[in-house]
């Protein structure tokens, strides 16, 4: 049975010289793909309104706001989270019954790591904590099906980071996962049926409230020190009994990079589609039909088994939406930032397409999903009857198929050269990729 205790045992006693080289050469892409991510998220509509209502509680503070400006650590934790997150594009971990986003973690930890002025090896430790917390919870104790949201588990992650971080003891640590975990847990209903743009900053609040917590604990608030085991406990109300196998962050390697912008369980599907539509030259005035078998986690998440995925009006409803991504990703062959601009939601090709969408489960895929894979089988019938079929196992960026360091930095430059040049692009790589010979500092003075 796992303890508070034995969490907070963890966090406290994790070194850097306990990672291997390997995990740290993927921790690092990790950190580089978000940072990536947040910069192209800047400018988009929800997550300034987040900056706009930071701003607006203060007036600075000792935090860097990406893009510009600072605020205290748990505000600038909720903007630059937020950055992260917001255009689904963040790495995703792919348990059987559960699929966050470490990447959640990250600004978090950067914030912490520049507020206590830490090393990069200090920073790279602390990811590699919340990483493994945040996949061992979602692998052996998943909260989806009990109607919890996963951001449940990243307040847990986050606060374990944090907390590394901010040089609290056992006892300050056991008190900060205490808080998080028994005042901030997140319904499900943030992902069923009608979709709000609170889906992509969910997760921001709950790192927010986790930094929150890990302060309160550091300036001596106790929590309660039995959050998992007590009566009436986390594992009496939230997620059944469980238990971890915590390893120095080698669940990193089990983590996928999207390869597109698009829901996690989504990233197979589009990649054939487009594969497809490319090998074949379809024409998609031509098609009559799609029908795509995927696994149970992807028909209900995304393909209508948590509310109707064909009405489709705004980005948060489209990136949620197999019937919509398919359809787009059809007719223009890629699937960008471009594919949720709202003139492009609406336009009468996608819409019609969209509804002539099928998604099923297939319980063959579902049986390879959760021994690893992530498969996908597409069928698009013409107008004359002829039809195409691909078959996927998974995609690039997948565990199976991990991207290099040369594919990470691309979509990097990709996400990133409309706000900077060439140098600047070239200075965060650089930093980045020598995090251990520098300090948490040396990254946030790069993103203003």
């Amino acid at each position: 049975m796992t303890t508070t205790a034995e969490l907070a045992d963890f966090v406290a006693e994790t070194t850097y010289d306990d990672l291997s080289e390997d995990t740290v050469d993927e921790l690092k892409k990790r950190v580089l793909d978000s940072v990536g991510i947040a910069v192209g998220a800047m400018g988009e509509k929800p997550v300034e309104a987040v900056r706009a209502t930071v701003e607006e509680m203060g007036d600075g503070g000792d935090c860097t706001l990406w893009g510009g400006g600072s605020a205290s650590p748990p505000d600038a934790t909720m903007l630059n989270t937020a950055y992260v997150r917001y255009l689904d594009y963040m790495d995703s971990f792919l348990a059987p019954g559960e699929t966050p986003h470490p990447s959640d973690n990250i600004a978090a930890a950067i914030v912490c790591g520049e507020y206590e002025g830490c090393t990069g090896e200090d920073l790279i430790t602390a990811i590699a904590v919340a990483y493994e917390v945040q996949a061992e919870l979602a692998w052996n104790a998943p909260v989806r099906d009990r109607g919890w949201d996963h951001v449940t588990h990243t307040v847990i992650s986050a606060t374990a980071g944090a907390s590394k971080l901010l040089g609290l003891d056992r006892e300050e640590t056991r008190s900060a996962i205490g808080i998080a975990g028994t005042a901030h847990n997140a319904l499900r209903v943030t992902r069923t049926e009608g979709i709000s743009e609170w889906k992509g900053l969910a997760s921001a609040n709950a790192a927010r409230n986790a930094v929150y917590s890990a302060m309160l604990a550091k300036n001596g608030v106790e929590g309660p020190t039995n959050l998992f085991e007590g009566q009436k406990g986390w594992k009496h109300i939230v997620s059944g009994e469980f238990d971890v196998d915590l390893s120095p962050g080698e669940r990193v390697h089990d983590v996928m990079t999207k390869r597109y912008v698009a829901e996690t369980y989504a990233q197979s599907a589009v990649e054939g589609i487009i594969e497809l539509a490319k090998r074949e030259d379809i024409d998609p005035d031509d098609v009559e039909s799609i029908h795509l078998d995927t696994f149970a986690g992807a028909k209900l998440i995304i393909g209508g088994g948590e509310g109707s995925r064909y009405e489709v009006e705004t980005k948060a409803q489209a990136d949620h939406s197999l019937p919509y991504m398919l359809a787009v990703s059809l007719i223009d062959r890629e699937m960008t930032n471009a594919q949720y601009d709202p003139d492009r939601i609406r336009r009468d090709d996608v819409q019609e397409l969209l509804r002539t969408v099928e998604v099923e489960e297939d319980g063959d895929l579902t049986d390879r999903f959760e021994a690893g894979e992530m498969p996908a089988n597409i069928d698009v019938v013409m107008d004359d009857g002829t039809t195409y079929h691909v078959e996927k196992d998974d995609f690039a960026g997948h565990p199976n198929n991990s991207m290099s360091w040369e594919q990470v930095e691309s979509k990097f430059e990709r996400m990133t050269e409309s706000r900077y040049d060439e140098a600047h692009r070239g200075d965060i790589i650089e930093t980045v990729r020598g995090l251990e010979d520098r300090d948490a500092d040396d990254i946030v003075r790069l993103l203003d």
